[in-house]
């Protein structure tokens, strides 16, 4: 079973356009669609998906009509009831599949509602294998919050605690890495960077200076590093090893969710008992298969490349001190 937890959760809205977006003009869209989103909704609707156990944790409100996008998901939920809205997020895609996002801010979550989270997250997470801590944090919670909830889980069921993977930015990700070792955490290129205090920026060789990264992180921090790098595939680091997968060539539809997706391949084959080269295969090519679909639909396991991924040994450079 996989437990994911979407504290801040969205009405995802995707957009179309026949030409470029042009801003301060009017423009007509060819299409649009409107699904539940956040990251660990997303995480479990793929899971889902795939034939796999998986139970999503979301607070919402019981008037929103957020709640009837999410029940339409299909998903297991435990839903916490609280006052505010889901926020909204927008995202409008070119014909060459350059993509905008507008994500405006959540409702703020009380103290009360936010016990009231972690109490439903430490139910649920009761004989899972993975608990999944996706995206940003609401208004009303401390950037400690997934740390504090990951010490939440594992004193409530000891060595009977699922692992536990981190998909977050910045100062949410930050205090986990610092505190609460997480078994996982999936940052792309970008984020790595700001996780460790650096500039991406000003990156020349990305595959370096990602490997030079995760090596401060892993397994010193953090257990192992899913490291998603776009068009460049994804590396991935544990205690022992190293590798880099291909990403195929695709015609791109979407981005949104294509992160989400790739973890949640990460930990289908994980379920599967699959080696870390098979993990880090089977992530590129849900995150492949997610960027060609519209909006943030889930891809099945049909929608996933033909080709096979291609992995081999990544030689990393060792952390200085």
């Amino acid at each position: 079973m996989i437990v994911t937890l979407t504290a801040n959760p969205s009405a995802d809205r995707a957009v179309v356009l026949s030409d470029a977006l042009a801003p301060g003009e009017v423009q007509r869209a060819l299409s649009s669609r409107e699904d539940a989103g956040g990251k660990g909704v997303n995480v479990a609707r793929v899971v889902t998906a795939a034939g796999a156990p998986a139970r999503a944790v979301v607070p919402v409100n019981a008037h929103d009509p957020y709640r009837m996008l999410l029940e339409d998901t299909g998903i297991a939920l435990d839903l916490v009831e609280v006052a505010g809205r889901a926020r909204a997020n927008l995202t409008i895609t070119d014909p060459a599949g350059e993509t905008t996002k507008l994500n405006l801010p959540g409702a703020e979550l009380a103290p009360a509602e936010a016990e009231a989270l972690v109490a439903g997250v430490v139910a649920a997470a009761e004989g899972a294998t993975w608990l999944v801590l996706a995206g940003s944090l609401p208004p009303g919670v401390p950037a400690s919050f997934y740390a504090g909830l990951i010490d939440a889980v594992r004193a409530r069921w000891g060595d009977d605690a699922p692992r536990v993977a981190v998909d977050a930015s910045g100062e949410a990700l930050r205090a986990v890495v610092e505190s609460a070792r997480p078994d996982l955490i999936k940052p792309n290129h970008e984020e790595l960077a700001e996780l460790v205090g650096e500039d991406a920026a000003a990156d020349v060789d990305v595959l370096a200076e990602a490997a030079r990264r995760a090596h401060e992180l892993v397994p010193g921090r953090v257990a192992s590093a899913l490291v998603t790098l776009g068009a460049d595939g994804a590396l991935l680091f544990t205690a022992d090893s190293a590798w880099r997968g291909l990403a195929p060539k695709i015609q791109v539809a979407s981005t949104v969710g294509a992160g989400d997706s790739s973890l949640a391949g990460y930990l289908l084959a994980d379920l599967e008992g699959a080696a870390a080269p098979d993990r880090l295969a089977r992530s590129i090519a849900y995150g492949a298969a997610a960027a060609t679909l519209p909006g943030t639909q889930a891809p099945t396991p049909d929608d996933l490349p033909a080709a096979p991924i291609v992995v081999s040994d990544f030689a990393t450079p060792t952390a200085t001190s």
